[in-house]
């Protein structure tokens, strides 16, 4: 799964044409597999970037929930998008080894 996810993502850099000193980003996770702390600690280290895994893994069905809300006023866009917050709880892996 690391190697998929590091290969679309080489694809991606490759087809955009940006350098290897532009790769700066922020990997966010979420679904059953990103429980794994040893999974997620691999693909940091494969893609050289830091992983954020939310406290909440299950993110799709909130997502779902959330889309709903604002639909009919439950939840004002300001509540929903304010990462500032949930990135307190979240897990964040930052790779370890180096290159060579």
């Amino acid at each position: 799964m690391c190697f998929q996810v590091k290969d679309v993502l080489d694809s991606i850099y490759k087809d955009s044409g940006e350098s290897e000193s532009q790769k700066k980003f922020l990997l966010r996770v979420d679904g059953g597999a990103a429980v794994n702390n040893l999974l997620m600690q691999i693909q940091a280290d494969l893609v050289g970037c830091p992983i954020i895994r939310p406290a909440d893994i299950e993110t799709t069905a909130l997502g779902a929930a959330y889309a709903a809300g604002l639909a009919i006023g439950i939840w004002k866009e300001d509540y929903v998008f304010n990462t500032e917050e949930k990135l307190k709880n979240a897990n964040v892996f930052r790779p370890l080894m180096t290159e060579e």
